[in-house]
């Protein structure tokens, strides 16, 4: 036991609809509106100090429960009464303990729980591992912030054994006997980070491509991204079920891109590639590489990294192997990574990298986190297209992990309205200007931010 013990006192939470901008698609659907979860929580110390914290997080449930016998709605509503009830779960707990350890305990009735809400609602599947993480993911963080409040110290820096009782090895492996995930975690943020701009499917490249100008005053098209945000990182959106489509796609991100990045006098920038789970198989990718390589090799060359070709359930699909891709470029798991388990089973099928996202849950992204290290495996950080507070957890958690270059943001192109208040007080974290975020702003106790007085963002 120490001193530094929290538990919880008191625990609030809202929701609130964020109609988008424009629509996005992935994985063969289209969103238009997201759903806010914001969870308070107040921890106590056991000598007496005390912290609130806030968490936020949009439900996402088309990313993470894409489902083909549960509609939309209800699949949605399912993750909402899930995060409720997992809240109200919580607040009933009397436990004493660093934050890790409180997530790691209040998770192990996650299971049930969801089994418990699924024979409830009559549901024809159950709620996946990747649903009731997402739904907790409010709750956790605001743990994580509450501590740091409480303690006046930065959460990052609350990671080492003078503040846990257990190392790694209670939640990973016994290779990380000894360790703290101060070993696998920055004091300091980086200063700077590149943010990685989405080139959506639907999303129009020129003024051609414009059938209903949206007329905000927002850019319209991706050289008009480029040029007002100084974009040095797009992720492309791809099909994954059309080679010809998508490697027209790509090739036409590179010429525009290029006629974009000239007129700036920009002589670098990156792309990475995200199928969403749509190919068939490895011999998809490779023959869109080859593809690419004939058309565009300029394009090819820029790629860092390809994201989750094929589908989420590494263990139903073992002949998914991405050896032969790995070789030309890091491929990550997104989808798939949902404990240590599935990380070690990517590592068997041949992925050599990890995407990390806060709307996991704060200690298993930095758990996650030090296992990739461990192994030597490429990390990123996306996003859930996280608005205000959740854009800020999830560029907290980049700007901490060490071998993390970049950080996907892309609320300002589709949910504005949600980082209204945020971007006034956070202006280097939300008005991009060179193709950067002001990371160095993120040291606030908690997870590096406050909340304070927000204007329209409550």
């Amino acid at each position: 036991m120490k001193s530094t013990d929290v538990r919880i006192v008191e625990i609030s939470g809202s929701q609130q609809p964020l109609a988008y901008r424009t629509p996005i698609k992935f994985g063969g659907r289209v969103v238009r509106v997201a759903t806010i979860v914001d969870v308070s929580v107040t921890v106590k110390t056991r000598d007496g100090r005390t912290g609130k914290g806030t968490g936020s997080m949009p439900m996402g449930s088309t990313w993470a429960w894409p489902s083909q016998v549960v509609g939309d709605a209800e699949t949605l509503e399912s993750m909402l009464i899930f995060c409720q009830q997992s809240t109200l779960m919580a607040a009933e707990y009397r436990g004493w303990g660093h934050p890790l350890e409180i997530a790691h305990e209040l998770s192990q009735a996650y299971p049930a729980l969801a089994a418990h809400i699924a024979e409830g609602r009559k549901l024809a599947e159950p709620i996946p591992r990747l649903a009731q993480l997402v739904a907790a993911s409010p709750l956790h963080a605001a743990i994580h912030d509450a501590y740091g409040k409480a303690l006046g110290v930065n959460s990052y820096n609350l990671l080492g054994k003078e503040y846990c009782n257990r190392d790694l090895s209670a939640y990973l492996t016994e290779d990380f006997a000894g360790e703290y995930l101060d070993r696998y975690t920055l004091r300091e943020p980086k200063p700077r980070l590149p943010l990685y701009h989405l080139v959506g499917a639907l999303d129009p490249l020129t003024a051609a491509d414009v059938a209903m100008p949206v007329g905000d005053g927002l850019p319209e098209t991706l050289g008009e991204w480029i040029a007002q945000d100084g974009l040095t990182h797009l992720k492309i959106k791809l099909n994954g079920d059309d080679l010809a489509w998508d490697v027209a796609r790509v090739a036409a991100v590179e010429q525009v891109t290029a006629e974009a990045q000239a007129k700036r006098g920009c002589p670098g920038w990156h792309y990475s590639l995200d199928f969403n789970e749509k190919c068939a198989s490895v011999d998809y990718v490779l023959d869109f590489l080859g593809h690419l390589r004939d058309r565009a090799p300029a394009a090819l060359a820029r790629v860092q990294y390809i994201e989750q070709p094929t589908h989420r359930d590494l263990a139903v699909h073992p002949e998914n192997k991405m050896h032969r891709a790995a070789v030309i470029k890091p491929v990550v798991i997104d989808e798939s990574l949902v404990d240590l388990e599935s990380l070690i089973l990517a590592r068997e099928l041949g992925y050599s990298g990890v995407a990390l996202k806060a709307c996991k849950g704060h200690s298993d992204a930095l758990l996650m986190g030090a296992a990739a290290q461990k192994f030597g495996m490429f990390l990123c950080v996306q996003d859930l297209t996280c608005p205000g507070l959740s854009f800020l957890h999830s560029a907290s958690l980049a700007a901490r992990i060490p071998t993390v270059a970049a950080i996907e943001g892309n609320a300002r192109q589709y949910c504005p309205a949600g980082n209204v208040g945020w971007s006034e007080k956070y202006p280097g974290m939300f008005r991009i200007t060179d193709g950067t975020l002001d990371t160095s702003v993120l040291v606030e106790p908690g997870l590096g931010y406050s909340q304070g007085k927000m204007k329209n963002a409550e």
